[in-house]
């Protein structure tokens, strides 16, 4: 992706892991392929490799520079976890790199915002140090939803996976380290950083808004996690917390943006990632910003 300046801020792609790698009649429980293949033609080509016949899945972190602030949105699966398969995978020295390779330090952070608390949107979090796990940003606040934190606190506390030991690993020691935000809906970290609530796909789920000058875009975490949810809203992952709450989310966000001319930067998606809404009757169209 390239960088993209939204009025006094710019936000640039920091990619861990990306390609052909999820089959989507694995993915969506409500997969029909005669309903798949009746939209492929209308989606970007990028999203799908027919030859694989599997869905193009990116992680990544957007790093968001404001006039005052240096922001880091979701911070994908982490080194050093010892997490199963899929999220096992090699080569994440590449996310570091490429986070240093935009002049970005982990010092110069100062805000940290999770989406939702999900083991590839909290990852790099943590760092192990002499075995225990510290926050890698040590000037950093981490923004958590209050309510978020407090539905996996609770998992965690009955022994539950997910989340596993990544609330263990992840989260805890944030709010150990005294470096959390614990945050309601309606959080502005300033006139240019704020939170819109799309709860379902995890307890209290948020997407984060950028304007400035009169442009937006917003960071839409898991909202969505492929193009087809734009033309199907109500195909849900297995793996959503509260899947009819996740389609009522995505139809009510999708229908406020479509049109609008807000830019949207689905953490998922590959790139060039960030792309424009269209209405179509009760459908939506996705389309990548390319110029």
């Amino acid at each position: 992706m390239r960088q993209i300046k939204i009025g006094d801020a710019t936000i640039d792609a920091v990619i861990e892991r990306e390609g052909p790698w999820r089959r989507p009649e694995q993915f969506f429980p409500m997969y029909d392929a005669a309903v798949w293949n009746t939209h492929l033609p209308s989606m970007e080509p990028e999203v799908f490799d027919p030859v694989l016949g599997m869905m193009v899945v990116t992680y990544q972190t957007f790093v968001v520079r404001t006039p005052h602030h240096t922001i880091l949105v979701d911070t994908c699966t982490g080194e050093d976890k010892g997490h199963p398969a899929p999220f096992d995978f090699p080569g994440k020295e590449r996310w570091r790199k490429e986070l240093f390779a935009l002049g970005v330090s982990y010092e110069s952070i100062d805000y940290v915002f999770c989406t939702h608390l999900h083991i590839d949107h909290t990852g790099w979090n943590t760092t192990l140090r002499d075995g225990r796990w510290v926050p890698t940003f040590p000037n950093a606040k981490y923004v958590f939803h209050k309510r978020e934190y407090a539905a996996w606190e609770a998992e965690h506390a009955k022994g539950n996976n997910p989340p596993g030991t990544v609330f263990r690993d992840n989260c805890l020691p944030i709010v150990e380290a005294g470096q959390a935000l614990l945050v309601d809906d309606d959080y502005a970290l300033d006139d240019i950083v704020t939170l819109t609530p799309t709860p379902g796909h995890s307890p209290h789920h948020c997407c984060v808004n950028i304007h400035s000058r009169g442009q937006k875009a917003i960071v839409t975490g898991d909202m969505m996690h492929h193009a087809i949810q734009c033309r199907e809203p109500s195909w849900c992952p297995g793996v959503d917390w509260d899947p009819a709450q996740a389609i009522a989310s995505r139809r009510s966000f999708l229908s406020s943006v479509a049109d609008t001319g807000t830019l949207l930067m689905p953490i998922h998606f590959p790139a060039p990632t960030a792309g424009l809404v269209t209405a179509d009757g009760e459908r939506f169209h996705y389309r990548y910003k390319r110029d």
